[in-house]
Formats: structure tokens, C-alpha cells, sequence
């Protein structure tokens, strides 16, 4: 009779609990893996050869079978190779187990017998535990990862002989629970919006975007402090929930960039990629189809600078996980979908010189429009906040302003009041994440601030997500301001919020 050992496998940043089935038959000397497995698992029957014999164990010589159930998934990865040697040795009778069935193996062998570490460990560990397996083997390096899941009992072992053991003994070892399993990690202290000097509007708005989570553009020549602005964004930005903590790691543990660590994020993620960043590298793809930067930023900050730079293919990928969230990744094997709910920050120089206005800038009018054209009219309709980033006299302005600390406190009691507006609604953490139906129950606006919206939208030709976007930072603004009801000192602030578009693309020296 056919023996039966879970394993796990990956379907974007979710795992599946996958039953390794192994006969072994009269006939020709010979070893077939059915169930949809890619290149690397076909090549597993060397390593299980070679392994199971290292570890003093003999190789059938018949014809053995694996079967990776269920067989119209397709699954990727040399980490079914553990779980294939003990449906096998458990099949030629060679070893015997207790309580297999609540037992799931994850490991990549090697041809001595050792275990290898493999990605995506964490997603596997929650799947585990949501499937009823308390026990988990794995190779030594990744028993921090998975005890990020509590309720399971996870077993890190450095060879098969030892997995072999541990299966034998019927009291297992004790399971060393002195882990720090939660890390407060701070932020770089060095970085402080106290060091930006004279631009406290600019300030203001970025506070009101980390505070609702709204995009934000900054446009200004080279030196006005745009990238400075935009890289203390995340010493003012919430830390993250447990359960959003969790949603970030499992798409960490699929890139493979967790490092074996045994820590809780908490803070936000921040993303920068170089300008030159293949759509591909951006938007996630490749050949196995892995998460991207806007996967990785999920619930953190994506940061674009030097926007203009970008090619438009990339910056127009952007669209549609804009809207969504998420993203779809399709190729021929498959199709993953990531979460890529992330805050965008852009930052661009008003032409390619950086000196628009000033008589240093010797840019055409072609050059300016082809510069400013990469940025589609979809992409700045949804940019919530478009301001523009004027020079600062670096030696006349001395004052300090308001700390990371201050603003922190700012975002986090106006986040406070988001969470508890919205704690029966799922998926929505703050107002920007608001539905155009959301929007219909938390902003109500009074008959003067529509008559100035619409006003508004007449001149400038606001389109309805526009006109949505104003309606949202006013949320975020009225609860800065601790204001249940939205009034028209906040549709007036939030109408400052979109400078190109006002100002029909027209500053001199970075001021409108």
C-alpha cells in the first residue's frame, strides 16, 4: 500500500498542503514524479538516491512512483525532496512513524543527506496550522521563520539520520520557546523631519498623506529636498498590526528576504527602486512569477525618484494595482495574484534639467513636454497630493520644525480614528482605501462644500476620482483635526492639494 507524507507548496503568497504518495512496483529500476512538478523536482530523484544512501539506507531497486497530490496544481521548488525520502522509506519498510499524518516536512536535501533552508517557509507554517499539522520539520535555519505561527510544534534538523530519529522517538525532544519572536524595531534615528528646514506647508501635506495613506507628488528643481522629504516618510507612519505584519512577511518569506529571522515587522516597509528597474523588478513577474517592489511596499511606502526618469510602460503598470490593491501575475505554468496595497510617493524635477523657470535652464518647449508627458493624465489622476517643492535659502532659514516624534503622534491618533471608523469593514485601514459607496457613509458634505467642489471640478475639469480623492483627504484632514463631520475649511485645504493640475503645469523657480 501506497504511503502518504504532507508537504506544502506556493500559489503566489499562499501555501497548499500537498499529500507526497509513494509506491514502489516490480519492474525495470526506476524513478517517476507525477503531479505537475517543475524542472526541480524532476531532478530530485539524484538527490533522494544519493542522500538515502549517505544516511545508510537502501535505494529500491524497482520502479518507485511519487505522486504530488493534488495532481492538476502545478508546483515549483526543491523542497518536496524531504518529504519525498520519507514517503519512500516509510514505504520500504525501513522506518516507522507515529502520527505521520499530523506531520508536514520541508526541506531540500542535499547529496550527503543534510537539509537545506528554503523560501517561503512562513505561508507554509500558516497553512500547517490552518490545515490541523501541529508538527513541523524543517531544515535547522528556517525554525525561526516558522515559529512566527504559533500553535504548531516546529523541529529544525541538520540531516535525514535526524528527522529519522526524531520519528522513531516516541518523546520528542523539547522545543527550545526562548526565541525573541517580537521585535520593536526602530527606525534609522538618524533621519528627522526636525533636519528639513523651510518647508512646512510641503510638511503639512505629507502629514495629511501618511495620516490617510494618500499618494503624494513632489515637483521641484534638484536640491530643494525632495528625496530628504520623502525618506523620513517612514519615521512618522504608524507601525504595523500584527495581522498586517504577518501579510508582508509571507510575501518576504516568497522573495526569499526575511534572512531567517525570528523578528515581527513592525515597521513599514520602504521601497525605492533605481529609475532603470525593469517593469518586470517593479511590477513582479519573471520566470516563476515572484512579488515585485509594489508587493514588497504592501502596507509601507513605494518611492519613485526621479519619476520622470521611469519609462511610461513602467509607470503606467501602475494603474491598475492602484485601484485594485493587487496584482495579477499571469504566465503559462500559472497565475499568482500579491497583495500591493502601498502608499506612492513620487518625486521629479519640472524638466530635464531641473531648472525650469531660471535663466541656467536651456530646455525647449518639446524637451519640457516630452519629459512631463511620461507621467500619463491616469497616473496623476491618481496622485492624491501634487505639490509643488520651491528653493530654500539655506542660510536665512534657521527655524525647526516639528519633530518625527510630533508628526507621528499626528498620524497615529488620526489612523486611531480610522481603525475604529472602519473596524467592521474589512480591508479598509484608512480613508484612502475608501470606496466611492464607503464614501457616500463617512463623507457627507454639507451644501456648501459641494457647491465649492463642484466649482471646482468646473474650472479645472476635475474627473469623478478626482473629485473622489478631494472628497478623502478632507476625511483624512478632518480627522487630524479630531472633526466627526467634514465642513469647508477642509475641502478648501484639500483643493490646495493638486498643484499641476491647477496651475495648468506653470511655476517659475519652483514657486506657483
Amino acid at each position: 500500500m501506497a504511503s502518504t507524507v504532507y508537504t506544502f507548496t506556493l500559489s503566489g503568497v499562499e501555501g497548499n498542503v500537498v499529500e507526497v504518495e509513494t509506491d514502489v512496483l516490480i519492474g525495470t529500476p526506476s524513478v517517476s514524479i507525477v503531479g505537475l512538478g517543475d524542472k526541480a523536482i524532476k531532478e530530485a530523484r539524484e538527490r533522494l538516491e544519493a542522500a538515502i544512501m549517505h544516511a545508510n539506507y537502501h535505494f529500491p531497486l524497482q520502479r518507485v512512483i511519487f505522486n504530488l497530490a493534488p495532481s492538476d496544481m502545478k508546483k515549483t521548488g526543491t523542497h518536496f525532496d524531504l518529504a519525498m525520502a520519507i514517503g519512500l522509506l516509510l514505504r520500504t519498510n525501513q522506518i516507522k512513524a507515529k502520527q505521520i499524518k499530523q506531520t508536514g516536512f520541508i526541506g531540500e536535501l542535499s547529496l550527503n543527506s543534510s537539509i537545506r533552508p528554503v523560501s517561503g517557509i512562513l505561508p507554509m507554517a500558516m497553512k500547517a496550522k490552518e490545515e490541523n499539522i501541529t508538527k513541523l520539520i524543517v531544515a535547522k535555519e528556517n525554525v525561526k521563520e516558522s515559529k512566527l505561527v504559533k500553535g504548531i510544534d516546529v523541529y529544525g534538523c541538520n540531516t535525514l539520520t535526524e528527522v529519522i530519529s526524531l520519528l522513531n522517538n516516541d518523546s520528542p525532544p523539547t522545543i527550545d520557546d526562548s526565541l525573541d519572536l517580537v521585535d520593536s524595531q526602530s527606525s534609522d534615528t538618524s533621519l528627522d523631519f526636525q533636519d528639513v528646514k523651510g518647508q512646512e506647508w510641503l510638511i503639512n501635506f505629507i502629514t495629511i498623506a501618511a495620516a490617510g495613506g494618500h499618494n503624494f507628488l513632489m515637483i521641484g528643481p534638484p536640491g530643494c529636498g525632495k528625496s530628504m522629504i520623502a525618506k523620513r516618510i517612514p519615521t512618522i507612519l504608524p507601525s504595523l498590526s500584527e495581522e498586517e505584519s504577518l501579510e508582508v512577511m509571507k510575501i518576504y518569506s516568497v522573495a526569499n528576504l526575511l534572512k531567517n529571522s525570528n523578528r515581527m515587522m513592525t515597521e513599514r516597509p520602504f521601497r525605492a527602486p533605481h529609475h532603470n528597474a525593469s517593469t518586470n523588478s517593479i511590477i513582479g513577474g519573471g520566470p516563476f512569477a515572484k512579488p515585485g517592489e509594489i508587493s514588497l511596499a504592501h502596507h509601507g511606502v513605494l518611492f519613485l525618484d526621479e519619476l520622470g526618469e521611469f519609462s511610461r510602460k513602467t509607470l503606467d503598470s501602475l494603474r491598475q494595482p492602484l485601484e485594485d490593491k493587487t496584482v495579477t501575475i499571469s504566465r503559462v505554468w500559472g497565475t499568482h495574484t500579491y497583495p500591493a496595497n502601498f502608499m506612492l510617493v513620487g518625486a521629479m524635477n519640472p524638466c530635464p534639467c531641473g531648472f525650469f523657470g531660471q535663466n541656467r535652464c536651456k530646455c525647449t518647449d518639446y524637451e519640457i513636454f516630452k519629459y512631463r508627458q511620461k507621467l500619463s493624465g491616469p497616473i496623476l489622476d491618481r496622485m492624491d497630493i501634487q505639490k509643488y517643492v520651491g528653493m530654500v535659502d539655506f542660510f536665512e532659514n534657521k527655524t525647526k520644525g516639528k519633530s518625527s516624534s510630533e508628526l507621528r503622534k499626528i498620524v497615529e491618533q488620526a489612523r486611531k480614528i480610522q481603525q475604529e471608523r472602519y473596524k467592521n469593514i474589512p480591508l479598509i485601514n484608512c480613508n484612502a482605501q475608501l470606496t466611492p459607496s464607503l464614501i457616500q457613509t463617512f463623507c457627507q458634505l454639507d451644501k456648501e462644500s459641494k457647491n465649492l467642489l463642484r466649482q471646482a471640478a468646473k474650472r479645472y475639469y476635475y474627473s469623478g476620482r478626482a473629485i473622489h480623492k478631494f472628497i478623502k483627504i478632507a476625511r483624512t484632514i478632518a480627522d487630524i483635526e479630531g472633526e466627526e463631520n467634514i465642513r469647508i475649511s477642509h475641502i478648501r485645504k484639500s483643493l490646495q492639494s493638486r498643484d499641476m493640475e491647477k496651475e495648468d503645469q506653470t511655476f517659475i523657480g519652483g514657486k506657483i
